[in-house]
């Protein structure tokens, strides 16, 4: 299932420059907090306009009862494999979704070396892939074995590119770049404002009477796609998984018929909620889902947001703009650099209510 988002704003929101902020290098997060839940957390009162300054674990002070967090449950798939060509050159691949009969949608590096035809192996793996076609930089790649255990052997988890990690030392990402409550493998990227729980943080608000529900949206490469036009209502999304289950459905039914908040952990769960938005809440199920939200794209399920923050001139700084507008959101950006607050994947958390 897809979705075409209708947007209506000032032509200005649609120039991809107006999303562009100076972020100092050493703000982009390479390592997680020690915990998860000491994360800083800038909170920000959409209606009174005012901030306050939190950690993660702070969070029972500010969620009330009856409010219901929607969670993504996607799983990171140690999806990037090292090998080399029949001609020993050395090659990666990064699954991305598996399209039938051991064949998979990949994308991969260098090119030049991934040409149809060629036998792909992985150190001593009896598991081989051969390169069956190559259309606009992605790669059908037929395996000739189990590739769910060969990627628990061989499989590295793809960290995005600005987290600077040394050949063999990401051991500790297998477990810290995964949320605790990920459950349902398929995702190339964590749906990251989910890596600030903790088993107790998440006790603690049941028992304050804060509610929980499950979508799965598996992240995928185009939710990092660059923005490449000038006006950027010419974007394309490309399309990810989403599942709502029923139970998911009933939950974010009951809490607009009672007037209850549905907060979205993440941007990837307030795209997979938007997907399948109808009158009184969301319709259970599955489907693709490849809306673009910015500014001028009315939230029709999602009340308030914690969220990560993001990339300069990305589609989820557009997102989270059409949350709480573009130059608010800025001028929050502006400050959070300015008071050290850690950026990107590992960084802190702001929550927009």
């Amino acid at each position: 299932m897809t979705s075409s988002l209708a947007h209506s704003a000032p032509p200005s929101v649609f120039d991809l420059e107006a999303y562009d902020y100076h972020l100092p290098p050493a703000a982009i997060a390479q390592e997680p907090a020690p915990r998860r839940d000491e994360a800083r957390l800038l909170v920000l009162e959409r209606a009174s306009d005012a901030r306050r300054h939190l950690r993660v674990r702070d969070l029972p002070e500010v969620l009330r009862a009856g409010d219901l967090l929607v969670m993504n449950d996607t799983r990171v798939l140690p999806a990037r494999l090292r090998g080399t060509s029949d001609s020993g050159a050395a090659v990666e691949l990064l699954l991305i979704r598996a399209t039938g009969g051991g064949t998979w949608e990949c994308m991969g590096r260098p090119v030049k070396r991934l040409k149809p035809g060629k036998i792909l192996r992985f150190g001593d793996e009896a598991v081989t892939a051969r390169v069956v076609a190559v259309d606009d930089g992605r790669l059908e790649v037929a395996f000739d074995g189990e590739v769910t255990a060969l990627l628990e052997r061989r499989g590295e988890l793809p960290l995005p590119p600005y987290i600077e990690r040394a050949p063999g030392t990401a051991a500790a990402d297998r477990e810290r770049y995964q949320t605790v409550y990920a459950r349902n493998p398929g995702a190339v990227a964590a749906p990251t404002a989910g890596l600030h729980f903790t088993p107790e943080l998440l006790e603690r608000l049941a028992e304050i009477g804060v509610e929980r529900a499950m979508i799965t949206l598996h992240v995928g490469p185009g939710t990092f796609q660059p923005v490449r036009v000038a006006d950027v209502r010419e974007h394309r999304m490309e399309a990810e998984w989403v599942d709502v289950p029923p139970s998911t459905a009933d939950a974010i039914a009951a809490a607009k018929c009672e007037g209850r908040r549905v907060i979205a952990i993440g941007t990837t769960t307030t795209r997979a909620l938007e997907s399948r938005a109808r009158p009184g809440g969301v319709e259970a199920g599955s489907g693709w889902a490849d809306g673009f939200i910015l500014p001028g794209v009315e939230l029709r399920v999602v009340d308030a947001l914690m969220t990560n923050f993001h990339l300069p001139k990305s589609t989820l700084l557009m997102l989270v703009a059409a949350l709480a507008g573009r130059e608010r959101i800025l001028d929050v950006y502006r400050d959070a650099v300015e008071r050290g607050y850690r950026f990107y994947s590992y960084g802190d958390a702001m929550l927009i209510l």
